[in-house]
């Protein structure tokens, strides 16, 4: 199932500065990512302004589970929503990230096994998935740039040797072009030879290393002090120059943890997503679903309502809920396209009269 070895390895590249921004990570404000600027004033007009319809909803997340918007300006959002050149309404992405692959007989905690894990593989692609990465991801979710209408990102948390990666995934990413996202622990003391192997594969394309700080047990939290949430975040940005020779767009939280203060820092250092372990549902442009309080019978999972921060607070499912899910994941999609169908009209009109003056008019075919 494995293709031949790229033997190439590239010269290493070294950036040579991160801008200090240690002190004054956890008192900053929130940056968003998505620019909030006052609408245009309205002339005098005799035409009717249509009342725009309430965020999508659907029955087929938990009830504690609500839809949050995050554009704040209301023309910039149905001009990148109906432009004919960008993802179609309902477009629709689940986020999965994976533990560990068990290809033993032995149970290995928070794993999948090697065969079940393939399943799932197979399970998407015949349900019309296909595999992005984070840029791609956040050109969707900020601008709602063109994805496959089916979107998955796949997520492998923590540090794994370039043998991992080709055993488990190389044949999707060689026949079906399917990257993978890797929550990489910018560790200083790390192994030489794992450093070169992860550079390798991210140099090839193959792997998509993202944040995910620099200490494998730590968990970023409100209560965390702030040395130690800036010792993680700036010390990924920097490891990630010194061993991958990129700059990372995307926090993987570590171990689950994240909170008001550690997001405001990620913020400060200019990440521009935040990956979750609470498997609150799909997201789709201007819609992530959240919760805005403890959830009884998930206890575990954080409420992230209070961050105030969709695009840092993304759900992600294990493997085995996302198998789950698939079903669920893709008639949302449907759902959510028709609804958006059938409120069309009524943004059109809203949009002429009140953005078209400033914006000019929706791009058509």
């Amino acid at each position: 199932m494995q293709s031949p070895r790229n033997t190439f390895i590239p010269i290493f590249l070294r950036l040579t500065s991160i801008v200090s921004l240690v002190s004054i990570l956890v008192s900053c404000q929130l940056s968003p990512s998505i620019t909030n600027t006052t609408e245009v004033p309205l002339e005098e007009t005799d035409q009717t302004i249509p009342v725009l319809p309430e965020t999508f909803q659907t029955d087929l997340l938990n009830p504690v589970d609500v839809p949050h918007t995050y554009v704040e300006e209301t023309c910039r959002y149905l001009r990148n929503k109906w432009n004919p050149a960008n993802a179609q309404p309902g477009t629709v992405v689940m986020l999965i990230l994976i533990k560990d692959i068990n290809r033993g007989a032995v149970e290995l905690p928070n794993s999948i096994r090697i065969t079940d894990f393939y399943d799932l593989l197979e399970q998407l692609k015949a349900q019309g998935f296909e595999a992005i990465n984070t840029e791609k991801l956040q050109a969707f979710l900020e601008r709602n740039l063109p994805i496959p209408s089916r979107s998955v990102v796949l997520i492998q948390d923590g540090n794994h040797t370039e043998e991992y990666f080709d055993k488990n995934y190389r044949w999707y990413y060689e026949q079906w072009g399917w990257p993978v996202v890797n929550g990489f622990v910018s560790d200083p003391n790390i192994d030489p030879i794992l450093r070169e192997g992860n550079f390798s594969l991210e140099y090839e394309g193959f792997i998509d290393h993202q944040a995910r700080g620099i200490t494998p047990d730590v968990v970023l939290t409100d209560d965390i002090a702030k040395t130690i949430i800036a010792r993680e975040l700036q010390g990924s940005l920097e490891g990630f120059a010194e061993q991958l020779g990129k700059t990372p767009n995307a926090i993987i939280w570590p171990n689950g943890g994240f909170g008001i203060r550690p997001i405001e820092a990620a913020r400060q250092l200019r990440f521009k997503l935040g990956v979750t372990q609470n498997p609150r549902g799909p997201v789709m442009y201007n819609w992530v679903p959240l919760a805005n309080s403890v959830d009884d019978a998930r206890p575990t999972l954080i409420p992230e309502g209070k961050v105030g921060d969709p695009l840092m607070t993304l759900p992600a499912y294990s493997p085995q809920e996302a198998f789950n899910a698939i079903d669920s994941v893709r008639n949302i999609g449907n759902a959510a396209q028709a609804y958006a169908e059938s409120n069309k009209d009524a943004e059109y009109q809203y949009y002429d009269i009140v953005c078209s003056d400033k914006y000019g008019p929706i791009p058509t075919p």
